[in-house]
This record gives structure tokens, sequence and C-alpha cells, in this order.
């Protein structure tokens, strides 16, 4: 069995661009140094179950990948395929490149996303490799409202008990064949779902949750690269 990882790393970023008057994708972005996108990879790699990272990028955005990955010499087992116009496109798109058998596990990550640990890395294999498909979540701390949208905003229709809630972060993972299947039959639907987790759990497949932690956040908004950097100095990292 081999442990495949794909990033995507397509998007423009237009939130972040928004409030801090850059043009610069996320992905591109520094942290202490070193773009988002080379420590997402570096995660990775540290982890030795790890055999290949595919990194799906624009079309436009892949010389400055390749020059990245020759420049932080992060090896022969990263490579880099053409994303597409959504999340999942990109994906479906490294999906399609991995040379990777139905058994062997594929975890999907978002690039933008760069303190996951390996701890939770090899936690989410494991339970891949025990449940089929698993994905990695957060307690949802606060209470959790469902509510009806209005024109004047919204209306709460009822509170959701807090244990049965995850917010959702990544990776996300299945055995190929699994993520595979669950992707050809939300193409042929038409269906774009939210995450990979979506997809699989339209195609009937059980979805096991790995616990998470708050440092793997999402960097979207201006002021998640400081809140990154001061993770990175709390852990004494470089």
């Amino acid at each position: 069995m081999r442990v495949f990882v794909i990033l995507p790393a397509a998007g423009i970023g237009t939130r972040m661009a928004a409030g801090s008057h850059t043009a610069a994708p996320k992905q591109f972005l520094s942290v202490g140094g070193t773009p988002v996108l080379v420590r997402s990879v570096r995660a990775f790699l540290e982890v030795s179950r790890v055999d290949a990272v595919c990194v799906a990028v624009r079309a436009s955005e892949r010389e400055r990948v390749e020059a990245q990955i020759a420049e932080f010499e992060l090896g022969p087992r990263v490579h880099v395929v053409e994303g597409g116009d959504s999340r999942q496109q990109s994906v479906g798109n490294a999906l399609a490149a991995l040379a990777a058998d139905a058994e062997d596990v594929v975890l999907v990550h978002d690039a933008v996303r760069p303190l996951i640990d390996a701890a939770t890395i090899e936690r989410t294999i494991d339970a891949v490799e025990k449940h089929g498909a698993a994905i990695v979540g957060l307690p949802a701390v606060d209470t959790i409202k469902q509510v009806e949208r209005t024109a004047e905003g919204a209306i709460i229709t009822a509170t959701i008990p807090r244990e049965r809630v995850v917010q959702a972060q990544t990776p996300q993972g299945a055995r190929v064949g699994l993520l595979k299947r669950a992707f050809a039959e939300a193409e042929a639907d038409e269906f774009a779902g939210t995450d990979e987790a979506s997809l699989l759990e339209r195609a009937g497949v059980e979805v096991a949750v790995v616990a998470g932690s708050a440092k793997n956040f999402k960097i979207t908004q201006p002021g998640d690269i400081e809140l990154a950097e001061f993770y990175l100095k709390q852990a004494g990292a470089r």
C-alpha cells in the first residue's frame, strides 16, 4: 500500500487580496520567510509513509511552483499538475494523474493549511486504512444554530447539539478506488461538493473523523499570516 497526497493550489485568494491590497494568491504568501505552499508540502514530506505529493496549480502559476520546488529542494516526491477552475476540478485532475492502485491511500489537503502536523497526518492515514475514508475534524466549541435566511438577515429555526457537529478540516482521505468512484459519480450527475467528504458521503461511503487542531487553520483573510507566525514562534520553528 502506498500513500499519495494531493494539494489543490489553484485558488486566486480573492478574500486575502481584497483585504491586504495584494494580488498574490494566498498559497504564495510568506509565513516566517517561507511560502505557505512550501510549508504545506514539507509537512507531508516529513512523513515517511507518504510516497508522493501532487500539487495542482493554475497553468499560469506552474512555472513559479516548479521553481519553488527546486529552490527549496523539495525533492523528487513532489509533482505538479494543472488544476481547474474549482477545487473539485483540481483534485479530479490530480487524482487522474496518480499512478496508484485502488487500495492505495490518497489524502487531499488545503494548500493554505501550512501548520498541519505529522501526528495528525499519521492518524488520518491509519483511519483511512481502517475505515476506507476519513477526514480531520475539530469539535464545535460554540453553540450551533440552524437558521433560515431572510431578506433582513436570518431567523433561528433550531439549535444543533454540539456533540453532533464537527468543523471539517483537512487532510481528507480515502482509498484511491473509493475516491475515484465518488468523483466519477459526481461528475456524471454534475454535482459540485464542498469538499471530498461530501462526495464520498453522497456515494454512500462512511467517513471516519480524526481529531484536528485549532492550529490547522486555513489562511483566508488578512491577519491569518500573523496568527500562523505566532504559532510558529510558540513552537520554536524558524
